[in-house]
């Protein structure tokens, strides 16, 4: 090799070597400072969240489903972190350390509240605009912030697609195999069900998890972290008003009313957005084209292959960390 050359391969090849362990690194801080909850009063909540990353970073706020929590994001917040992303994720109203401000402020479970927590939250955090991304619930709530908050939303990465509805729809009777998937929701419906899911919250948990993700193979440690999120003591009454408002059984609060006026319109989202959906789904989902055209804006669908159910963000961190990415160059 040229001697002129050699001494530069090799201070190249030492500053690639420096700056992935750098990068390595930053991700093991990053896993670990995850462990830190901050709180913050925001809204009608004081919510529990994990900051991670550059505070100047272009932020992201990745929201959870159900049965599910913060930990769904363990893998995929620091690679983001690493990447230079502020990584906000908080626990959605009845979970982990968010708790509501007031006793006398109504366990509401309704879509639209939640949605409004997110806002409340990048409020209170000082954050004009934000990448949101989520699946389940986190992807019905962050739907409906870029639906009725458009300015809020630099871009919109939603497992499942569009997930906003209407009581009306709700109402709406399915096929008998549809309806069949959506037994919980039924269960939740009776006084025997909010009992049975008080009384065994864990075990109904984990038979959620096997369900929907029926080749994710999760360990009992990753599941029992993720389910003491679900020892809050409004985690029962959130739940069962979340079913039962998608059921008309529950009305909700009325300052949300306008809100659900235009939601049920089913407004188009007109944010740059990535929708998701895991090959091997088993909760109940639209196919991709019956949502395609309510995303107005630069769009793409994406597919996770290899046996993915309904949490990608802990199925295949990879495959989730690059469509944030992608959806933040959008």
């Amino acid at each position: 090799m040229n001697a002129f050359f050699r001494p530069l391969l090799l201070a190249a090849l030492a500053l690639s070597a420096a700056t992935s362990a750098f990068a390595a690194s930053s991700e093991t801080d990053y896993a670990a400072a995850f462990r830190h909850i901050h709180q913050v009063k925001a809204g009608v909540l004081n919510v529990g969240y994990v900051d991670i990353g550059p505070r100047d970073g272009q932020p992201i706020i990745l929201l959870h489903g159900w049965p599910y929590d913060i930990q769904s994001y363990a893998t995929v917040a620091p690679k983001l972190a690493a990447k230079g992303y502020r990584v906000i994720v908080p626990w959605l109203r009845g979970y982990g350390s968010t708790r509501f401000i007031s006793d006398s402020t109504p366990r509401n479970g309704q879509p639209s509240a939640m949605a409004a927590d997110v806002v409340a939250l990048m409020d209170a955090l000082n954050i004009k605009q934000a990448v949101l991304g989520g699946f389940d619930w986190g992807a019905r709530t962050a739907d409906i912030v870029a639906a009725l908050w458009p300015e809020r939303v630099k871009s919109l990465v939603s497992v499942s697609g569009y997930l906003i509805s209407s009581q009306t729809l709700g109402k709406k009777p399915l096929p008998p195999k549809a309806e069949l998937q959506w037994w919980y929701q039924f269960y939740f419906a009776t006084e025997r069900g909010r009992q049975g899911y008080a009384q065994n919250t864990h075990d109904f948990a984990r038979l959620i998890w096997q369900q929907a993700s029926p080749g994710w193979t999760f360990s009992e440690a990753t599941f029992n972290q993720s389910a003491k999120a679900l020892d809050n003591p409004d985690q029962v009454a959130i739940t069962i008003s979340n079913y039962r408002w998608r059921l008309g059984l529950e009305k909700g609060e009325q300052k949300y009313d306008a809100y659900e006026k235009k939601l049920a319109t089913l407004p188009v989202i007109s944010v740059p957005t990535i929708t998701i959906e895991g090959d091997n789904n088993g909760a109940p989902h639209p196919a991709p084209e019956a949502y395609r055209a309510k995303f107005s804006g630069k769009y793409e669908h994406r597919t996770f292959t290899g046996h993915i159910g309904h949490n990608p963000p802990a199925e295949d961190p990879e495959a989730f960390v690059k469509a944030i990415t992608d959806a933040a160059a959008m």
